[in-house]
């Protein structure tokens, strides 16, 4: 062989190497991958079986490091106990109890305010009215009203009509 094919048998062979030079290793679900490129970072070197020489990392250093912690996961809150559900249950449905006894009070006194503002307003028109009002005494005699005492009874049908129309 001459000098120009050896140097040529030489370069090949090299470059024979080089094609040769593969990594191979572990993937996360546990198979093997085989490429000409390193793996991603996040293959650890204890999975990496084969790579080309020199570029294999030293595992003896990562064996001996200790790992790092792991994040503490956020605490999950504990499911509360089957008497603690209960005792929330039975609070929620006595405040709604409460809240639909208070409503029917409330709807009961708008209607006794209404019923009352009707009876005034009555009352007062049959005051206005300038015509003879008689009312029962404690023996149940019926007496006429005198003029004072229809302003009287005016003043304070009045004020019934202020406080329950409002």
């Amino acid at each position: 062989m001459t000098l120009p094919h050896r140097a040529l048998a030489t370069i090949l062979l090299l470059g024979c190497s080089l094609a040769q030079a593969q990594w191979a290793w572990k993937d996360q679900n546990n198979r093997p991958v085989y490429s000409d490129q390193p793996p991603p970072p996040s293959v650890p070197a204890n999975r990496i079986f084969k790579a080309p020489r020199g570029q294999m990392p030293d595992l003896r250093q990562e064996l001996n490091t200790p790992p790092a912690p792991a994040p503490a996961a956020p605490a999950k809150p504990a499911m509360p106990a089957l008497a603690e559900r209960n005792a929330d249950f039975e609070k929620r449905r006595a405040a709604a109890a409460e809240a639909a006894a208070k409503a029917a009070v409330d709807q009961q006194n708008a209607a006794a305010r209404t019923a009352n503002c009707a009876t005034a307003r009555a009352n007062q028109r049959a005051l206005d009215a300038g015509g003879r009002i008689s009312r029962f005494d404690e023996q149940g005699q019926a007496a006429f009203l005198t003029d004072a005492q229809r302003a009287e009874e005016a003043k304070r049908n009045a004020a019934s009509i202020a406080q329950h129309c409002r």
